[in-house]
């Protein structure tokens, strides 16, 4: 077994790996970039690495300095966890040609199937189920063009080398082919270094269905169960759960045969998984193998009780798989949502900056996070824009549903935007719950015109109001206290407030007595307890019923966050609350004039000059951020009175792109 593993990566991965390593009683070694030299990962690891700037093609993509790494600490295997050089066959190849193992496939198989082109030709010629396109060398645009109309739209372009969601575009008609080939092009040059692209046929109501596969140096390959990855956006992962609710056991065992026979075919072993599309007939087709460990291994690890990271370890270092395909058994069902930093309220643009609070959820049984960061961390724009990953598991798919539900009302983060409110909002969604009808167009066919907040109930506005009206009332007894000379006065008088939740006011009376206190709102009686403090997560049992909610404030009052929705709350005085209903609301000012930048970025184009006349819907620049492009069309008509960025310039969240007339 090695003594000592280098991990060519950051973030949660390189976490991951170190404590996987640590467990085994192998040394580690991390390697950072300036953007991630106080990085969690360096702290973890026993031994750490400079490589160079923060852009990735300066640091974590410089394999040369990754092999000097490993000769410089004496690590004998490197583990590459995903994306950067995890599925570079040269990169594999150098470190065998230095004498150091690499923690994942051989170079051939990487080759083989790294190339989806060239992995479609072998899947098809192993007998796997293949979807119809046109899978050879695509020269330009109008060749592009060509293409799709001969397969029939709609068609997915994708970047030959690309994965992650990147380098991938959906295209309808013609129009949507000749705008995004170039861009598509473009994504996977600046992403994965090969511009080439593909064209296939898109499978409609589809559910993405990956199988993973492990095999050793010694012929043993087995495949691990599914996962189901079909709640997506923008073609990349939000959401993944095993065992899928949709496969039957017959397809599992023939998905299970298909992909173990790919994996036979390339001489592979280490971990790897194999990705279908399955259509409502529970017909699947071959999309790509992935020849490294996924993001979402975890679930995978839950209901098999294997550890994936050890047994692609132990594999490297030349052991036998310790079971065979028959002692293979899913136990329970898991279930793990990204948490990323992107606003869910301003379409899903991405949130740099530092975490100025991070708490995970604690003591609940059956939740696993799995992170990169700290209270303190920065969120770059150099790199992935996932914060955490958080896994539930439980006996059946409802209860790890629910323990999402629970422990995202308990993971705090501040200091940047983050989609945990989407995230329960997709948990509590009835389509979701049932489990038969996802797919991958979910998120767009509920949510197309973006996301507001998961819908409420009545019930859980009246408990909302009856906490919001204790907070208020114990803020205003404790700030009695002078100087923290006085203890706020006990009393058991009753009180009366009202609450504005989102500019609706509620009556209510706030009462002490030894077990907490009585709130009468709206003409209801509820008991509330509180258990701690008045701000961050709070945890209460309102009416027996055990939430927790999170508390901000706010310069004229606070702000509740509970199962995927946010409240703006004011506890006001009857006589102040009588005042408030005539206060004249602040209008904002007016910014349709200007195209602003909604992320912090990098502008790839500028696509109209000066002086010119532009449509509604017309494309007006091109922003790159967090690896992704992001288009920006006008909302109406006008005409550009003046230019304010060009292309190439790193642009702040707002700054003026341009000025209309």
């Amino acid at each position: 077994m090695f003594e000592k593993i280098l991990i060519a990566n950051r973030g949660e991965i390189a976490c991951r790996v170190i404590r996987t390593a640590r467990r085994m009683g192998i040394r580690t070694v991390a390697v950072y970039s300036d953007a991630d030299a106080a990085a969690l990962h360096v702290e973890l690891a026993d031994e750490a690495v400079h490589l160079g700037p923060p852009p990735a093609a300066q640091s974590y993509l410089l394999g040369d300095a990754i092999v000097e790494a490993c000769r410089k600490t004496g690590a004998q295997a490197v583990h590459p966890g995903y994306g950067f050089l995890s599925e570079r066959e040269w990169f594999a190849s150098a470190l065998a040609d230095a004498g150091i193992a690499f923690i994942g496939p051989p170079p051939a198989a990487i080759a083989a199937m790294g190339d989806k082109i060239e992995s479609k030709k072998l899947a098809k010629a192993a007998g796997v189920s293949v979807v119809p396109g046109f899978v050879g060398e695509i020269s330009d645009t109008e060749h592009a063009v060509k293409i799709a109309n001969g397969i029939g739209y709609p068609v997915m372009m994708k970047a030959s080398a690309g994965g992650g969601g990147k380098g991938m575009r959906l295209a309808f008609s013609e129009a949507d082919v000749r705008e995004g080939f170039e861009a598509t092009r473009r994504e996977g040059k600046a992403s994965f270094g090969d511009d080439r692209v593909f064209i296939e046929k898109f499978i409609e109501q589809p559910r993405h269905i990956e199988i993973q596969v492990l095999g050793d140096q010694h012929g043993n390959i087995v495949y691990l169960g599914e996962r189901d990855c079909s709640i997506q956006r923008r073609h990349q992962k939000v959401v993944e759960e095993s065992p899928s609710p949709f496969v039957t056991p017959e397809m599992r065992a023939a998905m299970g045969e298909q992909a173990v026979e790919l994996a036979r075919k390339v001489g592979y072993f280490s971990a790897g998984t194999v990705e279908f599309i399955a259509g409502a007939d529970r017909g699947f087709y071959f999309l790509e193998m992935n020849t490294r460990l996924q993001v979402e291994h975890p679930v995978t690890e839950c209901v098999t009780g294997l550890d994936l990271v050890e047994q692609m370890i132990r594999v490297a270092a030349g052991e036998k798989l310790a079971f065979g395909q028959a002692d293979v058994a899913l136990n329970g069902h898991a279930i793990e949502t990204r948490f990323y930093a992107e606003d869910p309220y301003r379409g899903f643009l991405p949130s740099t900056g530092r975490l100025t609070s991070y708490r995970e959820p604690a003591a609940l049984d059956g939740v696993r996070v799995d992170s990169g960061v700290v209270e303190g961390s920065e969120i770059s724009l150099f790199y992935d824009p996932m914060i955490a990953k958080l896994i539930t598991y439980a006996p059946t798919r409802l209860e790890a549903i629910d323990k999402q539900i629970a422990a995202l009302d308990r993971f705090m983060v501040r200091g940047i935007s983050h989609n945990a409110d989407f995230l329960s909002a997709l948990m509590q969604h009835p389509r979701f719950r049932a489990g038969e009808q996802v797919t991958t167009a979910f998120i767009a066919e509920e949510y197309p015109d973006g996301f507001a907040g998961a819908p409420t109930s009545p019930d859980r506005l009246a408990r909302l109001v009856a906490l919001a009206a204790v907070i208020g009332d114990e803020t205003a007894r404790r700030a009695g206290a002078i100087a923290g000379r006085l203890t706020p006065a006990e009393t058991t008088a009753a009180k009366d407030w009202v609450v504005e939740l989102d500019g609706e006011q509620h009556p209510v009376r706030v009462q002490h007595h030894a077990a907490g206190y009585l709130v009468t709102a709206d003409g209801i009686e509820h008991t509330v307890e509180l258990q701690g403090a008045l701000f961050g997560v709070v945890a209460a049992q309102i009416d027996a019923e055990a939430l927790a909610v999170q508390v901000d404030r706010r310069p004229t009052g606070f702000a509740l966050t509970h199962a995927g929705r946010q409240y703006r709350v004011r506890v006001l005085a009857p006589r102040a609350a009588s005042l408030a209903r005539h206060m004249i609301a602040k209008v904002p000012p007016d910014m349709s004039r200007y195209l602003l930048c909604p992320m912090p970025g990098l502008v790839v184009s500028i696509a109209v000059e000066e002086g010119a006349k532009v449509e509604a819907g017309q494309v007006l620049a091109t922003v790159e951020a967090m690896k992704m492009e992001n288009i920006l069309r006008a909302e109406k008509a006008g005409t550009v009175a003046k230019l304010h960025a060009k292309a190439g310039e790193s642009l702040a969240v707002d700054a003026v792109i341009m000025e209309f007339a």
